[in-house]
């Protein structure tokens, strides 16, 4: 494919000009995230229009001027998968790219499954087969090669294409507003999740005290700060599961510390009395600030309902030509019974009763437990064998 590389402000700053001119901008990086605290960029591909870019951010200071260009009104941004690329230009530039549309995520919006890979898009929208082979390259070496050159071209030469026949679809099914309802819920998700609530995805946090999910926020935030420090991934500073093990041992001791199993490594026996006074400062949390998990009580109805339920959800969302893993999963549809039960604490309705998702499955679930909608076994051998029929009036 015919590109041009740029290597230089001066360079990059004639890529903007265009940029600002353009209706639509194709977006994808390549980058490593495995020795680095924040995935390193290596090589960020660009179709401006027809035109094709690969910027080699390992050969300009300054990329700021690229984002501040994507972020600019008067063109839409279209990418595949694009998680990392809004986070590279929020993090720049604290805005993210102007009108972003993500394939993948429309993809799901309009019957196909989500989330679908960039070639099996490619395959079943436009009938062309995916460059293949460069998914396990290392980005940083340099030269690149013109394998990897053409691979890096084909994730965004096909984006155009790929945008104009899910507009298409979209429209005929007329969910352009589903569309970016949920691209903005998307893009609000990744923004938050930047913020110091990531605490709370450590693994097997869930279910701890309030006073241990205090030390768990506590060792969380101290090993950010190490592995942005060293600028290395956080799992080689402290794994999930010593942190939940140290929270609900709660003690600041530091020869109990040293004593749970997977603390003998040296540089974790190193840096055992900043463990101990990381926890001290947990213990030391008032109890009126510490972290609560809002659980919802379950029931044998909950229980029974939830299963029977989410076995209709793929019924139903294939009815509706939208991908069942965008709309929900059997947690929702539990989330759903527990409102209606009145067992749900949260002040937030479940994501199945509000927005799109509501129109899509919501209502439909609701008449089933209201008893006016009843599901039967239509077709045996049908790829839908399940009907919804309204409930006959006696």
């Amino acid at each position: 494919m015919s590109h041009q590389v740029v290597t230089s402000g001066a360079g990059l700053e004639a890529l903007c000009r265009q940029m600002a001119a353009a209706a639509t901008i194709a977006f994808d990086t390549e980058f490593v995230s495995e020795d680095t605290y924040r995935p390193e960029l290596c090589l960020v591909q660009v179709a401006v229009e027809r035109d094709l870019y690969l910027i080699d951010p390992l050969e300009i200071d300054d990329l700021r001027p690229f984002w501040d260009a994507l972020a600019a009104p008067g063109h839409k941004t279209l990418v595949h998968a694009g998680r990392q690329e809004l986070l590279f230009c929020l993090d720049s530039v604290g805005r993210p790219p102007h009108e972003l549309f993500d394939v993948q995520l429309a993809a799901g919006m309009v019957g196909m499954e989500y989330p679908a890979g960039y070639g099996n898009l490619l395959t079943r929208l436009l009938n062309v087969q995916p460059n293949k082979g460069e998914t396990r390259t290392d980005w940083r070496r340099r030269p690149l090669s013109e394998r990897q050159i053409q691979y890096a071209l084909d994730d965004v030469f096909h984006l155009q294409p790929l945008y104009d026949t899910l507009v298409a679809r979209l429209d005929r099914l007329k969910r352009r507003d589903w569309f970016h309802e949920e691209m903005s819920a998307w893009q609000a998700d990744i923004d938050a999740s930047r913020g110091n609530e990531r605490w709370r995805r450590v693994t097997g946090s869930s279910n701890l005290s309030p006073r241990s999910l205090a030390i768990v926020r506590e060792l969380w935030q101290w090993r950010e700060g190490e592995a942005s420090r060293r600028d290395i991934p956080t799992r080689q500073i402290l794994r999930d599961d010593l942190i939940v093990e140290l929270a609900k041992r709660r003690s600041a001791d530091a020869k109990q510390i040293a004593a749970v199993r997977g603390m003998e490594r040296g540089d974790l026996r190193r840096v055992i009395p900043d463990l101990a006074n990381v926890v001290a400062k947990g213990l030391a949390v008032p109890e009126k600030e510490c972290p609560v998990v809002v659980r919802n009580d379950s029931s044998s109805q909950l229980t029974m309902l939830g299963q029977f339920l989410s076995s209709a959800l793929s019924s139903i969302c294939r009815d509706a030509e939208v991908a069942t893993s965008l709309v929900g999963t059997a947690s929702d549809v539990r989330d759903l019974v527990a409102f209606r039960l009145g067992q749900w604490s949260d002040p937030e309705k479940p994501a199945l009763m509000r927005g799109w998702r509501s129109q899509v499955v919501g209502q439909l679930l609701d008449d089933l437990l209201a008893g006016n909608t009843s599901i039967r076994i239509a077709n045996l051998r049908s790829d839908q064998p399940l009907a919804f029929e309204p409930r006959q009036k006696q």
